[in-house]
């Protein structure tokens, strides 16, 4: 499969930015999804996650109330609605997706996912 994230931009605290990541070639249904960022110069880090079904999803604690990921399988794409910015948010944001057989489960460490986008680059300013 392949993903290509967008949406990304340079906001002021306490603004909003929809991200978008579009799956191609493969049955988007079979994957479980997630949001990881990276800052330059350190580890990428887990966001958020979403099980192929959409109904279970799991967030990182410092993102819980201000992200919200969900999918479209219409579209073959996830999006991470991230509102109430904070300079803390600034980072490069990069989709993922895994093959799955469990359409409940959610996925929260880098190695379970084996695809990912190129990532989209968020900036907040205070």
């Amino acid at each position: 499969v392949q993903l290509q994230a967008s949406g990304g931009g340079l906001v002021q605290a306490g603004g909003s930015l929809r991200l978008s990541c579009v799956a191609s070639g493969r049955t988007f249904s079979n994957y479980a999804m997630a949001w990881f960022r990276q800052v330059p110069g350190k580890e990428r880090e887990f966001v958020v996650a979403i099980s192929r079904s959409g109904g279970s999803t799991y967030y990182e604690d410092s993102v819980k109330g201000r992200f919200t990921i969900s999918r479209d399988g219409a579209k073959n794409t996830v999006y991470l609605q991230i509102d109430s910015l904070k300079p803390g948010d600034t980072a490069v944001y990069h989709c993922a997706a895994a093959v799955t057989l469990s359409s409940g489960s959610v996925y929260t460490k880098e190695h379970d996912y084996p695809y990912w986008g190129q990532g989209t680059l968020v900036t907040v300013s205070s």
